[in-house]
């Protein structure tokens, strides 16, 4: 299926059109299913969409059944949930900590481990018993884009991009002089809904080449649900070069 590209006028109502999403997929999940399973990503532009579905203010913070959401992360860093570098960390302090939600319901990688391909051991268990299934399915994935081309935690020339069967796993990044823990292609491929939230000019160079360059040359352009709807949400700063415009 082809993917869809919405071009929003700023990182404000990038984040608003992605709180409409997160509702409209989590009612239609809950409605089916009695839950809606969401895998959460870093960085620094989904922050305001976290904000935003935690904020009571907001059209959106009563639109969500939270005792229903089960979260999970794509990827993170091989440090603990208090360290200023963890995706988890950000989440937790960006809308986690003021939402209604039981621990039981919060799904964190142990980037804490000494040990990161035990981390990454760990979380494939806990998915595959948490959903039933050795190939578990989400309901969205929420994705972002490097600017070489990486998402969730693969990166290019990495390892991870050939793993097919485990879940999670727990590549070495030369240019990070660090482990990352991160989902695999086969599980975020397999959900339902992914969306990629992208943001700002100084991705408008590697966006442009992701959309409309050749295929296969960047970890981003390896996310092609199975069976599953793929939507680009980006700005107007980062849709600069698009072909589509």
């Amino acid at each position: 299926m082809k993917p869809s590209i919405e071009i929003l006028s700023d990182p404000e109502q990038l984040a608003r059109a992605a709180a409409q999403r997160i509702v409209v997929h989590s009612k239609a999940a809950v409605s089916k299913n009695g839950t809606v399973t969401i895998a959460l990503s870093g960085g620094s532009t989904p922050k305001r969409l976290y904000e935003l579905l935690a904020n009571a203010d907001e059209e959106f913070f009563s639109q969500i059944s939270w005792d229903q959401v089960q979260f999970f992360w794509t990827d993170e860093r091989h440090v603990g949930p208090d360290h200023p570098d963890s995706n988890y960390r950000m989440v937790n302090e960006a809308m986690l900590s003021k939402v209604p939600i039981e621990s039981a319901q919060v799904h964190r990688m142990l980037g804490e481990l000494t040990d990161p391909n035990e981390a990454a051991h760990r979380y494939d268990s806990l998915l595959k018993k948490t959903f039933d299934s050795e190939l578990p399915r989400f309901d969205l994935v929420l994705l972002g884009l490097g600017n070489d081309g990486h998402t969730a935690s693969l990166f290019p020339g990495t390892t991870a991009l050939l793993e097919q069967h485990q879940l999670v796993t727990a590549p070495w990044v030369e240019k990070l002089n660090s482990h990352r823990l991160t989902m695999t292609l086969p599980l975020l491929n397999n959900a339902a809904t992914i969306v990629f939230l992208v943001s700002g000019s100084e991705k408008a160079d590697i966006l442009t080449q992701v959309l409309d360059g050749p295929p296969s040359q960047f970890p981003a352009q390896l996310i092609n649900p199975v069976n599953g709807q793929l939507t680009w949400l980006v700005d107007r700063a980062a849709a600069t070069n698009l072909t589509l415009q």
